[in-house]
């Protein structure tokens, strides 16, 4: 079974997770910033997942969110801010 990118949110921030034999194999946070964006603010991928694209997993399930809710995303993160950097296609909710 392929794992998929899980979300939990509130009204200030949330989640994008990955869960292995319902373990956290990976997990990338993001906080509102007022109505309209979202901030990427950590993304981390437990050791032994690395190299899996989890991480790139979840960048593109925020640009679906992203997309869904009318949101623009504000990558902070290092890794979020290099995958958008290197998928053009994802420019439109920067």
């Amino acid at each position: 079974m392929t794992p998929t990118v899980q979300l939990e949110t509130n009204d200030k921030n949330g989640y994008f997770y990955i869960e292995v034999d319902e373990k956290l194999a990976a997990k990338m946070t993001f906080v509102y910033a007022g109505n309209d964006k979202i901030i990427i603010d950590h993304t981390e991928v437990n050791e032994a997942y690395n190299g899996k694209g989890f991480g790139k997993q979840m960048v593109a399930q925020a640009v679906a969110f992203a997309r869904e809710k009318n949101l623009k995303i504000i990558p902070l993160c290092p890794f979020a801010k290099k995958v958008f950097e290197k998928t053009p296609e994802y420019q439109d909710v920067l």
